[in-house]
């Protein structure tokens, strides 16, 4: 796919390897919109940075967990630009509980996990999957995780809720073909704001890493561009983690 002319939505995209993303995109000629939850002012910082480098982007907020707010968010979209051809699933929440506590991972956890993560990412991808066939093209990138492979991570509820993201993939690649594309990028540890206190374990981690440096948000970017570039593949997970897993 041709990301030029194109109208894309990234959710989460305020921060960290959304804005990354969004940046990416609006490098490549597509029209980002930034959805935000609560990251206001970080989402309008986005879309400024991008209207500087002479590219076109919005802020809309929409819960990705509560479905009517997707539904009125794309509607938004589709009056403004008459379509949606790109959804990155970039929006994801957790909770640091360590992985033996099994008595802290309480239904409230599971839920809030579980409806950002997992029921959020399928949301968006329905409001905006009757659009992309109309058009007879669309493509979908979803952003798990290593926990999802590995069961490690923040917490227990995390790492299901990024393996489950793993299969809802391959589903929605299943269900979705011939006209849309739906691929996922797998990153390992990736330095951002989540690492803000723990330079000095980031710095632990590094050299026990194949490439001995860590991820950062624009290699995960790059590989989003050119798995919503690349026309021939469908329902891959695909891991940027400079051999964290091996």
């Amino acid at each position: 796919m041709d990301l030029q002319q194109t109208i894309a939505l990234v959710t989460g995209g305020g921060t960290g390897i959304g804005r990354a993303i969004c940046l990416a995109l609006a490098h490549r000629k597509a029209t980002v919109v930034v959805n935000y939850s609560r990251s206001k002012q970080e989402a309008e910082e986005t879309v400024r940075m991008i209207l500087e480098q002479g590219g076109r982007a919005v802020a809309l907020r929409a819960d990705v967990s509560q479905d009517k707010e997707i539904r009125s968010m794309v509607d938004q979209i589709v009056q403004q630009f008459g379509t949606v051809d790109i959804l990155v699933n970039n929006a994801s929440i957790t909770q640091h509980i360590p992985m033996e506590d099994l008595e802290a991972a309480t239904e409230e956890v599971w839920d809030a996990l579980l409806d950002v993560n997992v029921k959020g990412m399928f949301y968006c991808a329905r409001a905006v999957a009757p659009f992309m066939k109309k058009s007879k093209r669309g493509a979908v990138v979803n952003l798990g995780s290593i926990a999802g492979q590995t069961g490690l991570g923040s917490s227990l509820p995390y790492a299901v809720s990024k393996a489950a993201v793993h299969g809802l993939t391959k589903s929605l690649a299943r269900v979705l073909a011939p006209e849309i594309r739906v691929n996922c990028i797998v990153p390992g540890a990736v330095a951002t704001r989540w690492w803000a206190g723990r330079e000095e374990q980031m710095k632990q981690l590094a050299p026990h890493l194949l490439l001995q440096r860590i991820s950062t948000p624009d290699d995960i970017a790059s590989m989003v561009c050119s798995a919503l570039e690349q026309e021939a593949m469908t329902g891959q997970i695909i891991t940027v983690d400079s051999g964290q897993t091996l």
